[in-house]
């Protein structure tokens, strides 16, 4: 990166990012860079609440300029992104959240606000606006004898145009918006444990859908495995945002294709980077240092890998705007 290419902020971190998690930072956002030079294609994997925190703003930009070539993502995130698209102004930002007592977060319940953290997801607003919308496409489908994967549902959700009188937000702020234009290949493990997914479970519970019109789990990892082959070419990074099952579902498909396909000539992920405040600890997957996952046959020796023990709200925008020459 030329300094004419760099803006503001990617001047600011390269200047004063010197040491410690702030010069990791600065590492993992070059290496990325490198990456994307050489011609390899990145994942990114979005666990927490990365949606509800906005991550959106800058993260659609990424999308948009093919610096992302596909996600892993938890259920929550994925659905999440849009309800922040149609219901923003009903949400609630609650500054003093640690100072809660039980009956106040009681109240918030009864008024129909979810709190992720400081910031309280309105239930009627964003749950229910999707749900009677995304429940016409699951019928339709289900009648039909089709079947799509989670994060296709949503897609046609999106595309479909049914939502635009509910817009909130600047449409490019939308990452999940972002995604569908481009169709851009999800993961989405585990869906079942989010909102959406209770919601159709519930519908089948009731006799009014099939379990089998979404997709399974078993079936992202086939589609992963048949992606990962076709585009890893050039290699395929790994960018991962907090712990959890958005990282430790997608990462295993290496050593699956090589091992239990029988597939040795399989290339390992060619980069490795976590944003995560799961410091080092004894027995935990997230705190666990990247060496270990040479030992699954997940990263090479040579792998560049990275640990930003850290906010990932904060880094994360920091390394996209780098990658943006912002």
């Amino acid at each position: 990166m030329k300094n004419s290419e760099k803006g503001t902020i990617s001047e600011f971190i390269e200047k004063y990012f010197l040491h410690f998690n702030a010069a990791t930072l600065v590492d993992a956002a070059k290496a990325y860079d490198d990456q994307l030079t050489a011609g390899a294609k990145m994942m990114v994997t979005l666990a927490g609440a990365m949606s509800t925190a906005e991550l959106g703003k800058i993260f659609a930009e990424m999308i948009r300029q093919d610096k992302v070539h596909i996600i892993s993502c938890t259920g929550a995130n994925l659905e999440e992104d849009i309800m922040n698209l149609v219901a923003h102004s009903h949400y609630r930002r609650v500054p003093n959240y640690r100072d809660l007592t039980p009956e106040q977060e009681w109240e918030l319940l009864e008024k129909g606000l979810n709190r992720v953290t400081d910031t309280c997801i309105p239930e009627e607003e964003a749950f229910r606006r999707l749900q009677k919308h995304i429940y016409n496409i699951w019928k339709e489908a289900d009648a039909n004898g089709d079947r799509y994967l989670p994060h296709e549902y949503m897609y046609k959700l999106l595309l479909s145009g049914v939502l635009e009188e509910y817009y909130e937000i600047d449409l490019k702020d939308s990452w999940m918006y972002a995604a569908a234009e481009k169709n851009l290949p999800i993961i989405v493990p585990g869906w079942e444990d989010s909102t959406m997914g209770n919601i159709f479970a519930s519908y089948v519970i009731k006799g009014e859908l099939k379990a089998s019109t979404v997709k399974s789990g078993i079936e992202y990892m086939t589609f992963l495995a048949d992606w990962y082959t076709k585009n890893s070419v050039n290699g395929i990074g790994f960018f991962q945002i907090g712990g959890g099952i958005a990282g430790d579902f997608p990462i295993c498909v290496v050593p699956m294709l090589y091992q239990d396909m029988e597939m040795p000539e399989t290339p390992f992920w060619s980069y490795f980077c976590q944003i995560s405040d799961s410091t080092t600890s004894y027995g935990s997957y997230s705190g666990a240092v990247p060496n270990e996952k040479i030992t699954w046959g997940k990263l090479d020796i040579n792998t560049p890998k990275f640990i930003i023990e850290s906010d990932a709200t904060i880094v994360a925008p920091l390394i996209f705007a780098y990658l943006l020459k912002m």
